[in-house]
């Protein structure tokens, strides 16, 4: 270790072992606590199981709030209600951890608080505000939602009622504003990829000189090799939230492009849409060579890229893209656009970029990459892992961010 030992006070959302953001913070509290930091994680919901290589670690101690949301009731039994008064209970159930937070820091104070995942937090006593930093890590950020929203209105507005697409413009020029204002408390920005970077500063104007970028760590051995034969057809696997800003309309553009063609390959199409965005009947224009699959169990996920010859990401906004960095690792090449941040330094050779909304570029390479898996898969394939464990190996992502904090500890 190149960084002194410092005592982090954690606040984001629980950890977990099945992906996504919850699995994104196991890695990091694992590799932080693997580099000697102690870790006080504070949680706004009421308790739950933790994975047992957390629970483990006398490195990490959990606190659990007061939120007790749940699925199934008046305020949850509809999408938008359930995203909305989810977003009210954390925010609540923030506020009143502010009580253990201070108490925690009086008697052992801390040198760092890390809010993962989110800008807006509500949890830290202002006391702590004025004399420890504050080190963020966002995952995604509510002017670049907004801004997907408002282009793609036409689409939002043909898949969802006008009433509903109005309340999420609404709530996103809400975070919006409260993001541009509460960014500047941070002493230092970690950002998932230098795209995700670019975007926080033209929109929040923080200052780039406390930035930092580190990808979002993968617990690499979650995923088997990619198998030794391309299919027949080959199969490309779109894998991912069916919603707003994701280029759903370009996958299936590029589908009819494929057909059109007469390029014999398949795409299948995983997920389901999100709490407040759902583009699944764009799906209903699919041309024959394109399947919907619906959503699929996390535990799923590794059968998928299995299964797959190359993994298709066409959004319009994404700071990182976990399903890429996962592909990678299960030795399966990708196609994404330049706005999908897990690609930016990924060799080529196994993550193509092509311009954002454009049919035909997507066509076109995915042609390409399944020319070049057909020529020699088993390269492609031990290359793409390779590049996974050079960059999002959880000990080279703690490394660079355990750095950073020590830099800004002191």
């Amino acid at each position: 270790m190149s960084e002194r030992p410092l005592h982090i006070a954690w606040l984001g959302p629980a950890p977990a072992e099945d992906g996504g953001v919850g699995g994104v913070a196991t890695e990091l509290m694992s590799g932080l606590a693997a580099r000697g930091h102690r870790i006080d994680a504070f949680f706004p919901s009421s308790g739950q199981v933790v994975p047992g290589r957390l629970r483990d670690r006398a490195e990490v101690k959990f606190h659990w709030g007061t939120m007790e949301w749940k699925w199934d009731r008046w305020y949850s039994r509809s999408r938008i209600g359930a995203f909305l008064s989810g977003t009210l209970a954390r925010g609540l159930a923030s506020v009143r951890l502010r009580r253990e937070i201070s108490s925690v820091h009086a008697e052992d104070p801390f040198d760092v608080v890390y809010q993962f995942s989110s800008i807006e937090s509500f949890a830290l006593p202002r006391p702590l505000r004025r004399s420890v930093p504050l080190v963020l890590h966002p995952e995604t950020h509510a002017a670049g939602e907004l801004r997907a929203l408002i282009a793609e209105r036409s689409i939002g507005l043909r898949c969802h009622p006008a009433a509903r697409y109005a309340t999420v413009l609404a709530t996103m020029l809400l975070r919006s504003a409260l993001q541009r204002y509460m960014i500047h408390r941070a002493a230092l920005l970690v950002c998932i990829s230098g795209v995700f970077r670019d975007h926080m500063v033209a929109d929040y104007r923080f200052p780039r000189e406390r930035t930092v970028v580190a990808p979002n760590p993968v617990r690499l051995e979650r995923f088997e090799p990619a198998g030794a034969a391309v299919g027949d057809p080959p199969q490309v696997l779109v894998l991912g939230r069916v919603a707003v800003r994701k280029g759903v309309e370009d996958v299936v553009a590029a589908a009819r492009e494929l057909e059109r063609r007469g390029e014999q390959v398949r795409l299948r199409i995983v997920g389901g849409p999100s709490l407040w965005s759902d583009y699944t009947p764009l799906l209903e224009d699919l041309p024959a060579n394109a399947h919907y699959a619906g959503k699929v169990p996390a535990e799923e996920i590794n059968g998928e890229l299995a299964a797959s010859d190359l993994l298709l990401q066409p959004s319009h906004y994404e700071p990182f893209a976990l399903t890429v960095a996962e592909a990678l690792a299960a030795g399966v090449p990708v196609v994404g656009t330049t706005e999908v941040g897990a690609i930016e330094r990924v060799d080529r050779s196994v993550a193509a970029a092509v311009p954002v909304g454009d049919p035909g570029a997507i066509a076109d390479a995915i042609v390409a990459m399944v020319q070049r898996l057909r020529t020699d898969q088993a390269a492609i394939a031990a290359l793409a892992t390779r590049e996974a464990r050079h960059l999002f190996a959880p000990e080279v992502v703690c490394a660079t961010i355990g750095e950073a904090l020590g830099e800004l500890a002191g």
